[in-house]
This record gives C-alpha cells, structure tokens and sequence, in this order.
C-alpha cells in the first residue's frame, strides 16, 4: 500500500471540478449523437433504407464512432505516457469540440445525396477519436492527484462527468422535442445541441492555462531525462508487458458499456417504435433513472475507498445480470413508474461497477504505461459492448419478437465481464508511483 497521501483535498476541489466539467461536456458531445441517432439520423441521412434497416444504418453511424475510439486512445496513451496527461487532455477536447459543432452544420442527404452520410460517418470518426483520448486523461488526471484513500471516490468524479453529460444531452432533447412539432425537430431543432461543440474548445484552453499535470507524471518525466538511454514506446511496452491486465481491463467493461447504452440509447428507441409511446415520454423516463447516478456513483466510488474494488465489481455485475429479466418485464408494462423503476434499479447496479472503475483500472498498470494501458482496455471494449449494443438490440427484437433476448444478451455480457474480473489480481490502494 503506498504511503504518498496525494493533493490535499483544497487542491483536490478545483482539479476535480474541471476534470468533471470537461468530460461532462466531452461526453455530452458524444452521446447527443446517440440520442440524435435513435430519433432522427437514420430519417435524414439514410431515407432509403426506412423502417428498421434506417434505424440500424443510424445506429451503424454510432457503432462508428466508437470503432474509431480505440485508435484515440491508442494515439493518446502513447502521447499521455510520454509528454503528459493534462496536454493530451486538452487536444481530445478540442477534436470533439471541432467535429461536434460540426455535425451540426452537416446537410442532409436531401441537400447533397450520398455526401451527406459519408461526412457524417468521418465527423463521426473524429468524435470517437477525441472521446477516445479524452477519458484516460481525465481519469489519471484524477486519481493520479487524488489522496489515496479517497482515490475511488475522486476518480468516480470522471464516471459522473460521464454520465452528467448524457443526461444533460438527454435533457436537450427532451426540452426540444417537447417545446416544438416534429417538421421543426427534424428540419434544424436537432442541430442545435451539437452547436454547443465549440464550449470545450474554451474548456480546453481554461484546463492548459490552470491546471498542472498529475505529480505522477512530473516524477516520471523527472526519472527519464536523468536515464541515458531512451525507454521503450509506452504503448509497445504496454502491449509487451501488460497484455493480461489491457485483456482483463477490456472484459471488465463488457456489461457496463453494452447495458448503459441499450439503457440510454437502445430503450429510447424500443419505447417510441415498439411500445409506441411518445418522444417526451420516454426520454423523461430515461433522464430521471439515469439522474440516479448522479449520487449512486460517488457513493460506490467511495464505498470503493472502504473495501475491495474488486469485490464491489463483481457484485455489481452479478446484480446487474440477474435484473436484465425484471427489468424488460418492467419496462414492458408501458407504465412509466415501473419503467422508471426498472431503469433505476439497473443504473444502481451499473454503479456498483462504473464508480470505482478509474481507480481500478490505475492501480492495474504501472505509472511509465497507464495512460496507454487503461485507455486500450476501456476503448478496446467499447467497440464491442456499447457501440454494437443498440444495433444487436434491434437486430435482436427484429429477430425474435421479444425482449427476453436484450435480457439473454446482458446477462451474457455481465458473465463475460465476471470471468474478466475475477482474473484481475487485487491492488487495492497500490502505491501510483510504481
């Protein structure tokens, strides 16, 4: 157990109200896509393929963006390893900023035909790329600063920005498909979220102005300009010396990432297509159980600060695989209570994993490699759990007819995702300077 105590906590206060603003913001970019292409895209860049196949052409679009974050946070990891986490914060920032304001300027394939979609598909691209990068950074901006016994609970801050920024990209959308007719959303009202996109430029300005790098970090750079020889490229060390714990990092994601989205993403569209309730009504039911988290996270990060990491996850998982059933039975009902109930439950239960996941991922790799290390393992899993989660949620329901398969297919994520844990060695409250 390391010694080091960390930032004090009236350092700690600011550092962490900006890594919180930043990545709510950052994620809000990325996720107002997500609600964009459950309610619209598919309608005004894919209108060929109508009904379904638009919806999965739309939710394709998605799946994109988080193909590329891998490569985001490849290229980050490396750039993070070598010449700071706080520089490479600053230029994921500005990528999502750029491509987000972006998308909403795109013209529509009704303007310039088969254009339309292939700019969507490369702004899309760059958004992954920038999420990608972001959220390693933020994280061991975190928990590289942080105390170490509350380094669950000031790391799960980067998990609440997370979710602050889908529920306020939730929030956007319900105020304006509430407060103007369906012609108008569809014409310019869904643009104007992704305006918003040039805010984190100014974010990214503020963080390189004021905030410094991780102590971590500065002693490490200190330690390498005193050795002769050049080290290895961090990510090929990563890679070469922490295959195992990138492979664990990955499948411990698996449930959390696949069941968040079919929660925000892949409901929304179940509830206005199948259940046929309206825009409003569902995205209402969506933001008010995802609120949840909004306290449920930094009380698992700090619960995480109390005992094993570890064993809060794979309870978290075990819980979250056995309530996919009631959840859809739930959800079913078409009574917004009991669908609010469910959705709650599960946010609960995803808590138990997203809160203290940054600080087990920190303590998973060693100081000269983490920034490369978690980035590939969150990012690798992203591709594979939640940017396919609503596309395999639709094809499912068009397959079967029935909404126990969604609940087959989390529960097989969450027992993919405990076999993942279960192989971590435990390194609770590990010294980061190692």
């Amino acid at each position: 157990m390391t010694t080091t105590t960390g930032a004090p906590p009236t350092r700690m206060a600011p550092i962490a109200a900006a890594a919180t603003i930043a990545t709510a913001l950052e994620w809000f970019d990325f996720f107002i896509y997500t609600t964009a292409a459950s309610l619209v895209l598919g309608k005004l860049f894919f209108p060929t393929f109508g009904g379904v196949e638009g919806t999965l052409a739309s939710f394709a679009t998605l799946a994109v963006g988080f193909i590329a974050r891998p490569i985001g946070g490849i290229v980050a990891g490396h750039l993070g390893d070598r010449w700071g986490r706080k520089p490479t914060l600053v230029l994921a920032l500005v990528f999502m900023g750029v491509s987000t304001f972006g998308i909403g300027l795109l013209p529509t394939y009704a303007t310039v035909g088969a254009l339309a979609p292939a700019l969507l598909i490369l702004l899309r691209i760059i958004q992954g790329l920038g999420v990608g990068a972001q959220w390693g950074g933020a994280a061991l901006l975190l928990t590289e600063h942080a105390p170490v016994q509350r380094r669950g609970f000031y790391g799960s801050f980067v998990q609440v920005g997370a979710i602050g920024g889908a529920i306020l990209g939730t929030l956007v959308y319900l105020i304006i498909t509430s407060s103007m007719a369906d012609p108008a959303f569809e014409s310019w009202g869904w643009r104007l979220p992704f305006w918003t996109g040039l805010v984190l430029i100014l974010i990214g300005v503020f963080l390189q102005r004021r905030i410094e790098d991780t102590p971590v970090f500065k002693r490490l750079r200190a330690e390498s300009d005193d050795k002769p020889a050049a080290a290895k490229p961090p990510l090929i060390a990563a890679i070469r010396g922490h295959w195992k714990q990138i492979l664990q990092a990955a499948g411990a994601f698996m449930v959390v990432n696949s069941a968040y989205y079919i929660f925000i993403s892949g409901i929304l569209s179940y509830g206005t297509t199948t259940l046929e309730m309206s825009k409003s009504t569902i995205l209402a039911i969506v933001l008010g159980a995802g609120a949840t988290q909004l306290v449920t996270m930094p009380l698992m990060g700090l619960l995480s600060d109390k005992m094993s990491r570890r064993k809060l996850y794979l309870t978290g998982t075990v819980l979250l695989g056995l309530w996919a059933f009631p959840l859809f039975w739930l959800v079913d009902t078409k009574q917004p209570f009991l669908m609010f109930l469910g959705l709650a439950v599960g946010f609960t239960f995803h808590s138990m994993m997203y809160g203290p996941q940054a600080a087990l991922y920190a303590e998973m790799f060693s100081a000269s490699v983490r920034y490369s290390g978690a980035s590939l393992g969150y990012q690798i899993a992203s591709i594979f759990a939640g940017g396919l989660a609503p596309f395999i949620m639709t094809a499912l329901l068009a397959a079967t007819g029935a909404s126990w398969s969604v609940s087959v297919y989390i529960l097989a994520m969450a027992v993919l995702t405990f076999a993942a844990v279960s192989w971590i060695k435990e390194s609770f409250q590990r010294d980061l300077y190692e």
